[in-house]
């Protein structure tokens, strides 16, 4: 567990509060909303590693992050958010930071699809892949 001013980050499954998770998931996740909970929890149970964010002073969840991982060498980061009344006090950059670079995947390879923070990600070595080598296979919904 790490604090940043008025609140936590924390990687312990056990304390995110699934609620909070489904609800942005459900109604504001434009990568999201088509999953259930029921997969949205799983997904939050059987992740490589999560982290939580918390007021210190309520314990109440304003943030998540997930990743999954081969556990050797890659991870892709899913689920990113900040809740809107939490928004503006670099707890995003946090979150990210958390993450990549104070936990065990330091020195992975990581991934992600996002359609904004591209300033954010890029803080974190992240950028549009130019190569020719990422190829993707999209599911349907």
């Amino acid at each position: 567990m790490r604090t940043v001013g008025a609140y936590e980050l924390d990687d312990d499954v056990s304390r995110v509060d699934l609620d909070v998770v489904w609800e942005f998931m459900a109604t504001e996740a434009y990568w999201a909303r088509w999953r259930t909970r029921e997969q949205v929890e799983q997904q939050v149970r059987t992740a490589w590693r999560v982290v939580g964010v918390y007021e210190t002073a309520s314990g109440r969840q304003v943030g998540f992050a997930r990743a999954f991982s081969d556990g050797v060498a890659m991870a892709y980061l899913a689920d990113v958010f900040i809740a809107a009344d939490a928004r503006g006090a670099g707890l995003g950059k946090e979150i990210v930071r958390e993450m990549i670079d104070n936990g065990p995947g330091v020195n992975f390879r990581w991934m992600l699809h996002t359609s904004d923070a591209h300033d954010l990600y890029r803080k974190f070595g992240f950028a549009e892949h130019s190569e020719g080598r990422y190829l993707e296979r999209e599911g349907v919904h």
